[in-house]
């Protein structure tokens, strides 16, 4: 592994193993109810990506359940950023979670989705895939162009109504808060399901984001190599991870 990806791992800005108006440029979800319905959130991945997403979700109305690699790591992680947050976090393993959760947020690298499936039933689950799909080195995406990190999730886990979101977003982000100044930060969302789709734009909303719908999960093939853009921007161009991409309209 060379100095950069080392660099990148440690800092944790990937995930490791461990009713307010739209703006007028971004689509309304349009599942009813959406905005004012309290979901259940799991998030699978107890490191800087997920727990930062803990945080920003635990401020919500929503409930947020961390589950981790073994039976103990999301329950201790629960407890960690309970402690440090004032936080109402649950914590408990990863079949349990999946299967109390109607969202679930998959903050692990993208190699370890597909041994998910043998660990807990996903059908019928709203799954958001986070992932970039680098490789070892940092170098560039290990797949893209005619499928992506979001479309190989959809195919392991059978059933899943996979969404693509928050791909985009440095862990440092969550930990500095999610406002630049007089605008949101965005983040992209894609999905075949539409109403899945809604479902987390709305999340993201509750969450602080300016949510963007980009349409179906093939979108994931533009956006996940815009994340890695962003690794580029953040880490090889030294503009540090403070940054995340946007589009202005007018």
């Amino acid at each position: 592994m060379n100095t950069t990806a080392k660099i990148i791992r440690q800092q944790g800005c990937f995930s490791d193993q461990s009713k307010e108006a739209y703006p007028s440029h971004h689509k309304r979800p349009n599942a009813a109810g959406i905005w004012r319905r309290k979901m259940n959130i799991a998030i699978i991945g107890t490191g800087n990506i997920g727990s930062g997403l803990a945080v920003t979700l635990g401020k919500t109305k929503h409930g947020v359940v961390l589950a981790g690699s073994d039976a103990s790591s999301g329950p201790d992680a629960a407890a960690k950023l309970n402690a440090e947050h004032g936080l109402s976090l649950q914590g408990t393993d990863v079949a349990q979670a999946v299967k109390l959760a109607e969202v679930v947020i998959l903050a692990v690298p993208f190699p370890a989705i597909a041994g998910l499936a043998d660990t807990a039933d996903f059908n019928g689950k709203i799954v958001v895939d986070v992932s970039n799909p680098v490789t070892e080195d940092f170098s560039g995406l290990a797949i893209g162009h005619s499928t992506s990190a979001a479309e190989e999730t959809a195919k392991a886990l059978s059933g899943a109504r996979v969404v693509k979101a928050f791909n985009t977003v440095f862990a440092q982000v969550y930990a500095d808060g999610l406002d630049f100044g007089d605008r949101k930060l965005p983040t992209y969302v894609a999905s075949d399901d539409e109403a899945a789709r809604a479902t987390v734009l709305a999340i993201a909303a509750d969450a602080g984001f300016d949510p963007v719908d980009t349409g179906a999960l093939a979108s994931a093939r533009h956006l996940e190599p815009l994340g890695y853009l962003n690794i580029q921007f953040g880490y090889m161009l030294g503009h540090g991870t403070q940054i995340a991409p946007a589009w202005l309209s007018r």
